[in-house]
Parts: C-alpha cells; sequence; structure tokens
C-alpha cells in the first residue's frame, strides 16, 4: 500500500514498533531487578540422601555462614538478637516454622547453640536444610 502524504489523506494504520521496543525494553528491566532482589545469603550445604521438604513463605530462615555469623531471613544477628526476634514471632504465632540452614564448613558447636535456642523456645516447627545427594 502506498502512501501518498502530499495529499493529506489520514493514515490508515498505527506504526506499533516503537510500542513494541518500549514493551521489549521495560521487560528486560524488570527481569534484571527482580533477579537482582532475589539473591540471599550464599553457603554449601550439606549433602543428603532424601531432601523432600516445602518451605511455606511465613517460614523464617536461620543461616549460619562460614565465619559463624548467624543470619534470619538474610539480616546478621546476634545469638541473643536471634532470641529476642523469635520470641516475637512466637507471640504473634506459637507453630510459625523455622528453617535452619548451615554451611558445611561450621563449627558443630554453633548449630547446636541455635538448635539449644529452639528447644528454649519450644519451637516445634523446625527443619534442616540440606542438598540432595546427587549419585
Amino acid at each position: 500500500m502506498r502512501r501518498n502524504i502530499e495529499e493529506g489523506k489520514p493514515y490508515d494504520e498505527i506504526n506499533v514498533t516503537p510500542l513494541l521496543d518500549l514493551a521489549w525494553t521495560l521487560l528486560v528491566v524488570f527481569i534484571i531487578a527482580v533477579t537482582a532482589a532475589v539473591q540471599g545469603i550464599k553457603v554449601n550445604l550439606p549433602k543428603a540422601s532424601a531432601a523432600t521438604a516445602e518451605v511455606k513463605p511465613t517460614t523464617k530462615a536461620i543461616t549460619i555462614a562460614g565465619e559463624n555469623l548467624i543470619y534470619l531471613d538474610s539480616y546478621p544477628v546476634t545469638l541473643q538478637e536471634l532470641e529476642v526476634r523469635l520470641r516475637a514471632f512466637k507471640a504473634v504465632d506459637p507453630n510459625f516454622p523455622v528453617v535452619v540452614k548451615g554451611d558445611e564448613m561450621v563449627y558443630y558447636k554453633r548449630v547446636i547453640e541455635v538448635l539449644d535456642l529452639m528447644q528454649k523456645l519450644e519451637i516445634t516447627q523446625l527443619g534442616l536444610v540440606t542438598q540432595k545427594l546427587v549419585k
């Protein structure tokens, strides 16, 4: 279809190419922004033969990293701060679930300290995160 601009006739079609370029650009920016926001603490988890646990969105994650650092949902805390925060969560929901992720190079004593705190606070919904053993 040939258009004669000089005649002053209106266009029959809308050029959507710039709109598609904008849509693809926004999609790429959104993907990059979401990917950057989902990062967490990287730990090397020990291997297990059968690891089938589902984590609910309300689950609190306690991570014990390589240098005996403790994180509660990716925020660094001391053992005393962890106790205070877990008491507050327990006051809101007595059956809230907790998962413990310990780096394989962490001293076992540090993991036991965290598990003893769970027992002291009477947190019964507790899970240990491992990696599935690949054969």
